[in-house]
């Protein structure tokens, strides 16, 4: 089904400008335009991969060790298979460059395949937040390739939130945090894989639960 109007009406987004909107102004306002089942995987659509154990109140999100349980939306579940393949790999770069080989909780999928060569890019930066804004590019890169050409369709919309939660999440980046907040969870994955990863080795703290939406 097409939404011309609503997609009509939505401001364009460029990576690093002001946030025209917020999420959840965006969420409410598709609720009440989007048919019942279009509107219901809306809260499918986080940064992070694998929010069922969250939305469920199961509190077991972070390991990504299994693939996501699919929805009905193609493009959610691409989305998803994207995100986690890029955190799986940058807790196997991270581990292996503290010397913790096979402490990765779960081999990463071979596809897509550019993720492997993003995740060990971004490990490669001196800054974490630097890191973080090269891996939200290529998060919002991604989207744009995924969303397709059917620029009326209920994929726009799902892309629009995943890049208002992007752009969220860049306002939300400071200097000071970027030494902190962006480690949880490659030390929640190291633990749930049975074993904490040490600090140093002079690579960047890049935390793999990078796009958790705030």
């Amino acid at each position: 089904m097409a939404y011309y109007y609503l997609v009509s009406q939505l401001p364009y987004l460029i990576y690093g400008q002001t946030v025209p909107l917020s999420s959840v102004q965006f969420k409410s306002l598709c609720k009440t335009a989007l048919r019942p089942q279009d509107a219901a995987l809306l809260d499918w659509c986080t940064l992070d991969p694998d929010p069922e154990a969250l939305l469920l109140g199961e509190g077991k999100a972070g390991s990504y060790r299994d693939a996501p349980r699919a929805t009905s939306s193609p493009f959610i579940n691409k989305w998803r298979h994207w995100e986690r393949a890029l955190r799986l790999n940058l807790a196997r770069y991270r581990a292996q460059a503290l010397g913790q080989e096979g402490a990765a909780p779960v081999d990463p999928p071979e596809d897509p395949v550019e993720v492997g060569a993003l995740a060990k890019a971004a490990l490669g930066l001196e800054s974490p937040l630097e890191a973080e804004l090269f891996l939200d590019q290529a998060r919002w890169n991604a989207l744009e390739a995924m969303q397709g050409f059917d620029y009326f369709g209920v994929n726009t919309i799902y892309a629009y939130l995943l890049r208002l939660l992007l752009m969220e999440r860049r306002v939300s980046f400071n200097a000071e945090e970027g030494f902190v907040a962006y480690k949880g969870l490659y030390t929640a994955i190291m633990a749930a894989a049975g074993g904490l990863a040490s600090e140093g080795g002079g690579v960047s703290e890049i935390s793999i639960e990078s796009g958790e939406p705030k």
